[in-house]
């Protein structure tokens, strides 16, 4: 549990909020800090029952790796003979490869909008949680006819109540960006059967500056080119919304993606 935020400054929340490591998708420091509502499928345990039975899986934009090694950690001893991932981002390879290499898998370096690095139909399983936007045609071409695609996406509009804070009124089409309907479309124009598609909203809620200051520095997208300095003024005022009224409330879009490719 972190430490109460009683009695400690702005300033000294903002410096803790800005000095915490960002490698990875590890989001236990949030605990007692900021809370976020999980979808109902449970991806990580979900996918674990899907490397149960496959033979060659391969996860796209692994992170820290966390989320693979919970889910082989639910398929073992049944997992999958070869497992890979990839990952663009340096520190998380570093991550990746220290904590999935003692289960087996060969973390590849690969830019999020390169080519996936796979000979075609090498796997039966691909998994990704949160891409930041889904190759299509890659996905289809590195599974075997018959081979599935599961995985979590961020939907439109996801924790905009904190974009907007900082950034004011998005417009429609910044809103409606990453679509699950959009995306279906995508799925389909690739020659992938979508099999299901569920989408949830669910509420976030930050106790502290500190949470915002190291949410907007981890999950950078959000506000491009956050930095406490650039943002101060803004940031002391919700230091001073969340003292005189309590967490500030926002809500994550997710939708789980079941998809296969069609053949034997």
């Amino acid at each position: 549990m972190a430490e109460k935020t009683e009695n400690r400054t702005f300033e000294d929340l903002v410096a803790e909020g800005a000095a915490v490591p960002t490698e990875g998708w590890d989001f236990s420091w949030f605990e007692g800090r900021a809370t976020e509502a999980r979808p109902s499928w449970g991806y990580a345990r979900s996918a674990g029952h899907r490397l149960a039975g496959a033979t060659a899986a391969l996860d796209v934009q692994t992170g820290g790796g966390e989320v693979l090694d919970f889910a082989l950690g639910t398929a073992a001893p049944a997992r999958p003979v070869l497992v890979a991932a990839t990952e663009g981002w340096p520190p998380n390879v570093a991550k990746a490869t220290a904590l999935l290499r003692p289960r087996g898998v060969a973390v590849v370096a690969a830019p999020e909008d390169a080519p996936l690095p796979f000979a075609d139909g090498a796997f039966d399983l691909v998994l990704s949680r949160h891409p930041v936007r889904p190759q299509w045609r890659e996905i289809a071409r590195v599974l075997r006819p018959g081979g599935t695609y599961f995985a979590q996406h961020v939907g439109p509009s996801s924790v905009f109540e904190l974009v907007e804070y900082f950034l004011g009124p998005q417009s429609d089409e910044v809103r409606s960006g990453r679509h699950p309907e959009r995306e279906r479309a995508e799925a389909e124009a690739a020659g992938l059967e979508v099999v299901e598609l569920r989408a949830e909203r669910l509420r976030m809620e930050f106790f502290d500056i500190a949470a915002v200051v190291h949410f907007l520095r981890k999950v950078i997208w959000m506000v491009p080119g956050f930095t406490v300095a650039a943002y101060e003024s803004r940031l002391r005022d919700l230091h001073e919304l969340i003292e005189a009224e309590g967490p500030f409330v926002a809500y994550s879009a997710r939708h789980l993606f079941d998809v296969r490719k069609p053949g034997e």
